[in-house]
């Protein structure tokens, strides 16, 4: 009874318990599931979902169980996978899905959220999978990665993110693949991979990732693919790369710069199926081990300095669909074995040495899709079954080879062929009527025409046979294809008019180009019917007439180029009118109408343009307005060239908004006033051309906070001052101009900033000073440019540095001293000129020195050493001369003052005999006549022979007759002799104060820096030599 009694009692405590914990678990659930719901809802509320998938279908009328991209485990009824993947839908990861604690797998991949990860998704302790790809995620690798444990995916390709990946890749113990590319990562990669023991796939490419590869990376035994193409590594691959890698199947790691030979052991990786290593610094032969994978599927060995040919061998890599060896280097001949290949897909061996003909085998593989052997030296005749056995080829280049022959007819048997590029080879014949959506480019065609027969191509989309010699008309067949896209035939001869129909029966041409041909004639209005065209290039044709305003109705137009024709503006107004009809082409983006007699005004409409508009060039079109204010709403513009024309009044302030200029063009024209300061707010400029303008006052100071600035060009203007000190920090700056202006001051030691610098004109200027030593630090400089202004002191020796100096002019200075011997070293240097300087000593004789003339040395004070010049005279001689002449002095001053005692003694003496009034005997005071160059030359019969009266050691004498009919002599000084200056100053001083009836009066003197000449009275009776020395006869 009592053993009956506790049964009953235990029976009813077990059924308590039991009702109880049934009734907290059912409670738990309750919460866990709406913690869920609540982490979802959060999560819909940060979706935007332009289909409105999700805001209808996640209803809390439903379980979250049933919401589309949800699924829940059977026994908790949780939240396990979240996959919205490929439903373009965009927003941010709001932190609450951190709540979601059973989740497992979360693919939110090709949307586009955006935004930071939040760290609380560190709580999905259960997370194995997680892809966030193609999205716009940004910031850094998450820290907090390391603590998903469990985590066997992670995938974060194409997106935002950035930074290091040092130290973020470690704790992932269960980790198997890792997926990180088309990202922003940069820094070194650390040792970190060896904590990664089941990793089999690594991919970061296209990133900017350097340094060296870590050596942990190859001893990951279950690695199978290396990925990361595209990034800025370096260093040797290991030589025994798969030593420790016996999974490995794909390799790629082309685009970096990896350097060294390709490691000898790669072939022992057995089952490697890619080997990508294109675009390296890898140098020497290809290892034979490589010719014996037999797995291998793709060859990418292309863009590196290899040694050697392709090997008969190559037969082996029997499962190969793609081998590149473009650029490479490789020599020899294609060997018949590449036609073994049946599963060959492409073929790309451009760019390298290879001789002979193609193996007849290429042309019998019926996978190949695309062969490319262009730029070889490659020869013979194409197979006469040329596309019998080519079913699937797609594209064939090859170009720039030794090929000749025809091209045949068989050729059109490979039906799916889009691309066929046989430009730069020997072939001959015409051209087959067939060719239907080719390419067909042939520089060696001197007389073709274009059949008439291509206008029967019903199939036709693209046509493209520019860079030709092909001639006469365009067929009018051609013009009525309905199917054409694109029309290119740039560059040939082809001459007549377009159509009258043209456009009329074109409605899906998209893209035209004409440039460069001899064509003839007016735009007609009726091209305005091809409303798809896009791109309409007529430039460089004798089209003539105006610019028809029907080109309104071509709304999708993008690019208008019909510059260097004839076309003319015919409205009264001279406004350029169809500028303003262009107005409807909202799509526009280049506007090429240079080098057209257009004579006319600009609209001050013409920022109604489109706001799209990023190259507008019109130079060279008389155009005569200012320029209106208005184009400051093209505020996309990038180029914007005006050279040539005949604009007047001031740039407007609106160019400020040119906030992605880079390149402008106002020079030669009219414009008044300051270089305007807005151009400091165009922070991507790098061309201003504003020469041959009217433009004065200051260089503005803050164009030195344009650092983008390469080429600038600012001469013949008025401007005046110095040049900013802050315009010297331009350290790339690569090309200036500013001769012909008012600038003054001396040129700074910081001119060496410009290290980049290929070209210097600072010439016509006011300059003073000494040129720096620190322009010897333009080591890259080719043209350099300082003549007409007013330097002084020495040429710098440093200029032997100048070592790519090309020109270099320092003439109508006041430079001094001796041309630096240096300049001998100077390899490139082909024009040099220091005339009209104050040079001295002897000029360099060696290096360019020898291929210079006279030319390049006039009017200096005292060179000497040329072939045109007297001798240098050597350290002896000099210090002979030197005594002679200190001897000479001596003795002529000695008789000079015994003569004038003598004269005074004997003057005394008669005065006391004679009283003779004082001033009886005073000379009177010298006056001297003007006589200038010209007279001179004119009384001379300019210097004849006929007039010569004689020659000395400095000069020669001739005689001249003036209207007056009083003769003179004149002696003109050889300035290019030493010391020809000297004597000229000498005798003037001598001469001009001496008086007596035995010595030749001086009438008067002529100088200048080229020239100097004694104006003397004319002795008729012949010279004193002729009267010592005479003979009786």
């Amino acid at each position: 009874m009592q053993r009956t009694y506790f049964l009953v009692l235990g029976a009813i405590v077990l059924h308590f318990v039991t009702t109880s914990s049934a009734s907290l678990s059912i409670a738990n659930n309750h919460n866990n599931s709406a913690s869920d719901l609540n982490a979802l809802l959060v999560f819909k509320a940060a979706i935007f979902d332009p289909q409105r998938i999700i805001p209808t279908n996640w209803s809390t009328s439903t379980s979250v169980c049933n919401w589309i991209g949800i699924t829940c485990n059977a026994r908790h009824h949780r939240v396990a996978a979240i996959d919205l993947s490929y439903m373009g839908i965009a927003g941010t990861m709001p932190p609450q899905l951190g709540n979601l604690s059973f989740l497992v797998r979360l693919n939110v991949m090709n949307n586009s959220f955006h935004g930071h990860l939040p760290t609380e998704l560190s709580r999905l302790r259960r997370l194995k999978y997680i892809s966030l790809d193609g999205n716009a995620f940004e910031g850094e690798h998450p820290s907090w990665l390391g603590g998903l444990t469990a985590l066997r995916y992670l995938s974060f390709r194409d997106n935002g993110f950035s930074g290091s990946l040092s130290g973020r890749l470690s704790n992932f113990t269960k980790l198997e693949t890792i997926r990180l590319g088309y990202n922003f990562f940069t820094g070194n990669l650390s040792e970190e991979f060896s904590a990664l023991p089941k990793l089999k796939l690594l991919e970061i490419q296209y990133n900017q990732l350097a340094g060296p590869l870590p050596l942990a990376l190859f001893n990951l035994s279950s690695l199978q693919v290396i990925g990361f193409t595209s990034n800025s590594l370096s260093g040797y691959l290991p030589a025994h790369i798969c030593n420790y890698l016996p999974q490995l199947q794909g390799l790629h790691l082309s685009l970096n710069n990896f350097e060294g030979e390709i490691p000898s052991g790669i072939g022992e990786c057995s089952r490697l199926q890619v080997l990508s290593l294109s675009s390296n610094k890898f140098r020497g032969y290809i290892p034979k081990g490589v010719w014996n994978l037999t797995t291998l599927t793709q060859i990418a060995l292309g863009g590196n300095d290899l040694t050697g040919e392709i090997p008969k061998a190559i037969d082996n890599l029997y499962n190969l669909e793609i081998l590149g060896m473009e650029s490479a280097n490789v020599t020899g001949i294609i060997p018949e074995e590449i036609g073994n290949l049946s599963k060959l897909e492409l073929l790309n061996l451009e760019l390298n040495r290879l001789r002979g003909p193609i193996p007849l085998k290429l042309f019998n593989s019926s996978t190949v899709r695309i062969i490319s052997l262009a730029q070889n030296d490659l020869s013979g005749e194409l197979p006469s079954t040329i596309g019998v056995f080519l079913p699937n080829l797609e594209e064939l280049y090859l170009w720039g080879n030794e090929f000749t022959g025809t091209v045949l007819t068989s050729i059109s048997n490979a039906s799916r062929l889009r691309m066929l590029d046989l430009a730069m080879n020997h072939f001959t014949g015409a051209i087959p009527y067939y060719l239907g959506n080719l390419r067909l480019l042939d520089d060696r065609c001197r007389t073709c025409i274009i059949p008439q027969e291509v206008g029967n191509l019903s199939k036709l989309e693209v046509l493209h046979m520019g860079e030709n010699r092909l001639k006469g008309p365009i067929p009018l067949k051609l013009f009525n294809s309905s199917t054409v896209r694109l029309i290119a035939l740039t560059e040939n001869d082809l001459s007549g008019e377009l159509p009258s129909t043209i456009g009329a029966f074109l409605p899906n041409l998209e893209e035209l180009y004409l440039e460069g041909n001899e064509f003839t004639g007016t735009i007609l209005t009726s091209i305005s019917n091809a409303s798809r065209l896009r791109m309409l290039h007529l430039g460089m044709n004798h089209f003539t007439g105006a610019i028809p305003h029907s080109l309104a109705n071509m709304r999708l137009l993008e690019q208008f180029a019909i510059w260097q024709n004839n076309f003319s503006e015919d409205s009264l107004s001279k406004e350029l009118s169809f500028i303003i009809s262009l107005s409807n082409c909202k799509h526009l983006r280049r506007l090429w109408i240079g080098k057209n007699p257009l004579n006319g005004f600009l609209p001050k409409s013409i920022g109604n343009l489109s706001s799209s508009i990023q190259s507008f060039h019109a130079g060279s079109c008389g155009i005569k307005s200012e320029i209106p204010s208005s184009i400051g709403n093209l505020s996309n513009l990038v180029d914007l060239f005006f050279q040539n024309n005949s604009l007047t009044g001031l740039i407007p302030t609106t160019i400020k908004w040119f906030l992605k200029l880079q390149r402008i063009d106002l020079s030669n024209n009219q414009i008044l006033g300051a270089i305007p300061s807005e151009f400091c707010n165009l922070l991507n400029l790098g061309e201003l051309k504003l020469g041959q303008n009217m433009f004065s006052g200051m260089v503005p100071s803050c164009l030195g906070n344009v650092t983008t600035l390469r080429y600038v060009y600012l001469n013949s203007n008025k401007l005046s001052s110095m040049i900013p000190k802050s315009f010297w920090s331009l350290r790339y700056i690569l090309e200036l101009d500013m001769s012909g202006n008012y600038l003054t001051g001396s040129l700074p030691a910081e001119i060496g900033n410009f290290k980049a610098l290929v070209y210097l004109n600072l010439s016509n200027n006011q300059y003073l000073g000494r040129i720096p030593s620190t322009i010897g630090a333009l080591q890259d400089l080719q043209e350099l440019s300082l003549e007409r202004n007013k330097l002084q002191g020495l040429i710098p020796d440093s200029m032997k540095n100048m070592l790519q100096l090309r020109h270099l002019d320092l003439s109508f200075n006041n430079l001094e001293g001796e041309i630096p011997n240096s300049l001998q070293v100077l390899p490139d240097l082909q024009y040099f000129n220091v005339s009209y300087n104050r040079l001295r000593g002897p000029i360099p004789h060696g290096g360019p020195f020898a291929n210079f003339t006279n030319l390049s040395f006039l009017s200096n004070e005292a060179l000497c050493g040329g072939p045109w010049l007297q001798p240098c005279a050597s350290t002896f001689e000099h210090e002979s001369r030197t005594k002679r002449i200190v001897m000479i002095v001596l003795l002529t001053s000695g008789s000079v003052i015994l003569a004038l005692v003598i004269s005074i003694f004997l003057m005394r003496l008669k005065l006391r005999k004679k009283t003779l009034a004082p001033n009886q005997n005073l000379l009177p005071m010298a006056t001297f006549e003007r006589a200038s160059f010209y007279e001179l030359r004119q009384i001379t019969n300019g210097f004849s022979e006929s007039n010569l009266l004689g020659s000395g050691s400095f000069g020669s004498v001739y005689k001249g007759i003036r209207e007056n009919g009083m003769v003179w002599a004149i002696k003109v000084f050889d300035l290019q002799l030493e010391g020809a200056f000297k004597s000229f100053d000498r005798e003037c001083e001598v001469l001009s104060c001496l008086r007596h009836r035995n010595l030749t009066r001086v009438i008067t003197a002529c100088s200048s820096l080229d020239f100097k000449a004694l104006v003397l009275e004319y002795m008729p009776n012949g010279s004193l030599e002729k009267w010592l020395h005479f003979t009786v006869t």
